[in-house]
């Protein structure tokens, strides 16, 4: 029974915007069994990308009230469900992909085998091609890289997505904090990655981040870019966070740089160009490029396009003022949906998982479960 349930748990995730796509040792699967017991892996495919509270959970996986409750509410001290706690309203748990969702909400509960569950599994989960059609997350130049001039969009300026926001937290970076359990983190700053809104409600409520205001949030903006970290918020253009990344222990940007062209993969507006005439080889550039895209040959910098993926941290620490960013021909320009709903509906199409036929049937599937649930009808 256990076995079958965890079958099914793995093409329900699977069939999620974000998939959960099955390897050739099975990886996967002890991931789920860490993570799920038979009981709470049960309920979870019972779980919708439409919020609804666990009376209507449970009247779909026909078990009892309390007992629904109770199941959720360990499932989400665990990380394995999106909760909304809206003042005095009743919780309304929402299904959630395995990345990034679920194993970014394991930072509190890390330890060194599912860090190596996880890191065995990448390689399979991560596809390039999916990933250039529909990015999980976008790259954006550190501020201190772009003038502000008419070409810029607000949703490209980090600063300007944080001070549009409400409520901020900060997490440590599960990234960072994965490796220092495997003796080999990079030392930056482990407690660099903004969430907001929603998220950061989620975040504070486990106790996985800290409420922060609009000016601590800018400072470590500013903490990221000394540390030569790269700024991935979300892919949409109300991102609900803000990692700052580093190409040694991140996740997405070492699968970037395990590829030959990065530039061809990332969602970033910008390139770097370089002035030779004004560029004295100091090899600033060199030691701040996060994907290997720069190399000092005598007294002038070489710059790799296919790998360059338009950070701006050469650009914010470079002396001789001979680096710049340049907007991408329109042709290059990644789509960047409005918002995280477009965009897994985007990213679930593009792996053949998500219609808008089959959103639009969940839709109606949930509020006909709501409706059946406040009338006590079969």
């Amino acid at each position: 029974m256990s076995k079958n349930i965890y079958e099914k748990l793995a093409l329900y995730l699977d069939n999620l915007p974000s998939g959960f796509p099955r390897s050739e040792n099975g990886v996967e699967m002890r991931i789920l069994k860490r993570l799920y017991t038979p009981e709470e892996a049960g309920l979870a495919v019972h779980l919708s990308l439409i919020e609804e509270n666990a009376r209507v959970v449970a009247r779909r996986a026909k078990l009892p009230l309390e007992k629904t409750r109770q199941i959720l509410r360990n499932m989400e001290k665990k990380g394995l469900v999106f909760v909304f706690h809206k003042d005095e309203e009743e919780p309304m748990y929402q299904a959630v992909g395995y990345v990034i969702g679920i194993y970014e909400f394991q930072l509190n509960r890390l330890d060194a085998d599912n860090v190596k569950d996880f890191e065995e599994y990448l390689t399979t989960y991560f596809d390039p091609e999916i990933w250039k059609k529909t990015p999980q997350l976008r790259t954006i130049p550190v501020g201190e890289s772009i003038n502000v001039r008419r070409d810029v969009m607000v949703y490209e300026r980090a600063e300007e997505i944080v001070r549009s926001k409400k409520k901020i937290a900060v997490a440590p970076c599960i990234c960072r904090r994965e490796k220092k359990l495997l003796g080999e983190g990079c030392g930056r700053l482990e407690e660099g990655c903004l969430v907001f809104e929603n998220a950061a409600a989620y975040y504070i409520y486990n106790g996985m981040a800290r409420e922060i205001d609009c000016a601590e949030a800018l400072d470590i903006l500013r903490q990221a870019n000394e540390s030569g970290l790269v700024l991935q918020p979300g892919n949409s253009a109300n991102p609900s966070s803000i990692c700052t990344c580093c190409g040694c222990c991140c996740g997405v940007l070492l699968s970037f740089k395990r590829h030959p062209e990065p530039a061809s993969i990332v969602a970033s507006p910008y390139c770097v160009s370089l002035d030779p005439h004004a560029c004295t080889g100091c090899g600033i550039c060199e030691s701040r490029c996060q994907m290997d895209a720069i190399q000092v040959d005598g007294a002038v910098a070489l710059i790799d396009g296919k790998r360059c993926i338009g950070c701006g941290l050469c650009v914010s620490t470079c002396p001789s003022d001979a680096l710049r960013l340049q907007r991408k021909p329109v042709s290059g320009q990644p789509h960047v949906p409005k918002n995280n709903a477009d965009a897994y509906i985007r990213l679930g199409r593009a792996r053949g998982k998500l219609s808008y036929r089959e959103l639009a049937g969940m839709l109606v599937k949930s509020k006909i479960d709501r409706l059946l649930t406040k009338t006590g009808a079969d």
